[in-house]
């Protein structure tokens, strides 16, 4: 049985992945928002033809893992076909909410969202990384664990003539000379060694404190704490694939600013971060849409601040989803009394089944130090996080456990057995 796990291939993870919805790296930002608001998923691949892009937008080639060129069977060396286009990152809400929290563009919105997609794309060599369906399930953690988050792989089926005859154009979905793309996350590996989890007896029973794999690298900001002094810790915990603990003044753990959450909402959130607390921009992005009151403590803080060019985009966009005008008050302490929260714009107003399903809670996730390591992998993928918050008894934050972290004690013992 061992065997036979070793032996997997990443084209056994592929089955029943969807193609990639993708963007060229000469997109505008405004165009990524256009994508992520139309699309269930959280991120988009970035494409691009233009090889010197290779570099300088955290893309590396895994030529170790590479087979011959050949993976679709049909004589022709493929490497020529895929050096025409290479998926060169991935970008969510996440990364346009903190690039507008920056002051210049604060100032004029509009203007930023008219720059290329390719500034918000992390200077991080390795994140995104091509990989052949031949690449092994060991290749492809060791690569997770060389720092890469997503795995690009070809899908080996080509499309046929009559399909391609009878199938509707997607303007979002990468095709190449008939060839479409998926990707691997460490998610996907979990859930793939989960299935498999009796094999790895009696490792997955042991407690994470016992495994060694608590890490106690966290970032924290009081309850109290303006939310604009996370802004730079949101963008490190989005690479990191984590979050950002909020605490009380006893290190209490209360709730937290996550890139999971923050990337099912819209671009005027970074009205709210740059204006609230941590504790109001959790009540701010917590299920169910912004509290009208906290919409209008934000547009009158804009005002105050003479931002007015996110004002006029933030009133803009609460007007298209019924609120008032936000700036019909702009006296914070008049507002005693929480009204009830509004519904959501883009894709959370389309779908309220997947609103429920989706849309995350500012309420962290929580393990033990003696939690077994099967439960808190089930408790993880339950909730759609890579990550879960590691507390003592008495609530006081310890630590956390990651999709990384795990992988690195399943390599351990795979490689015991290969």
């Amino acid at each position: 049985m061992a065997v036979r796990l070793l032996s997997h291939e990443l084209s056994d993870l592929c089955l029943g992945k969807p193609a990639l919805r993708s963007l060229s790296i000469t997109s505008t930002i405004a165009e990524v928002l256009e994508v992520l608001k139309t699309s269930d998923d959280n991120f988009v691949s970035v494409w691009s033809c233009d090889h010197k892009a290779k570099t300088s937008y955290g893309f590396e080639s895994s030529a170790d893992f590479s087979d011959d060129g050949d993976d679709d069977g049909d004589g022709d060396d493929d490497d020529d076909e895929d050096d025409e286009c290479r998926c060169v990152g991935k970008v969510c809400m996440v990364d346009v909410i903190c690039y507008l929290c920056k002051d210049e563009n604060l100032v004029s919105p509009s203007v930023a969202l008219k720059k290329p997609v390719s500034v918000l794309l992390p200077r991080i060599p390795g994140l995104v990384m091509h990989v052949e369906p031949s690449c092994s399930l060991l290749d492809a953690i060791d690569l997770m664990l060389q720092g890469a988050q997503n795995l690009v792989v070809p899908i080996k089926n080509k499309l046929s003539n009559k399909r391609k005859q009878h199938q509707k154009p997607s303007p979002t979905v990468t095709t190449h000379k008939g060839r479409e793309f998926c990707w691997l996350t460490q998610e996907d590996v979990i859930r793939f060694l989960l299935s498999s989890i009796g094999l790895f007896s009696p490792i997955p029973a042991f407690s994470i404190d016992n495994l060694d794999i608590i890490s106690h690298d966290i970032l924290t900001i009081d309850y109290h704490s303006p939310a604009s002094a996370a802004t730079g810790a949101i963008s490190r915990v989005l690479v990191d694939q984590t979050s950002v603990a909020v605490v009380d003044s006893e290190g209490t753990l209360i709730g937290e600013i996550s890139p999971f959450t923050l990337a099912c909402c819209d671009e005027t959130v970074a009205a709210a971060l740059k204006t609230l607390s941590s504790g109001d921009l959790m009540a701010y992005i917590d299920c169910g849409g912004p509290p009208e009151d906290l919409v209008r403590v934000v547009s009158a803080r804009l005002k105050e601040r003479n931002l007015n060019g996110m004002l006029e985009h933030f009133n803009m966009s609460m007007s298209s989803i019924g609120f008032p005008s936000a700036s019909s008050s702009s006296d914070e302490e008049s507002i005693t009394t929480p009204l009830s929260p509004m519904p959501r714009s883009g894709r959370h107003s389309r779908s309220m089944s997947y609103s429920a399903r989706m849309v995350r809670r500012s309420e962290a996730f929580v393990c033990h130090p003696k939690s077994s390591l099967v439960a808190v992998m089930i408790q993880a993928i339950a909730h759609r996080v890579n990550y879960v918050w590691v507390i003592e008894d008495d609530c006081s934050l310890t630590g956390i456990v990651t999709f990384s972290d795990m992988l690195k004690g399943f390599r351990e013992h795979l490689g015991t057995i290969a």
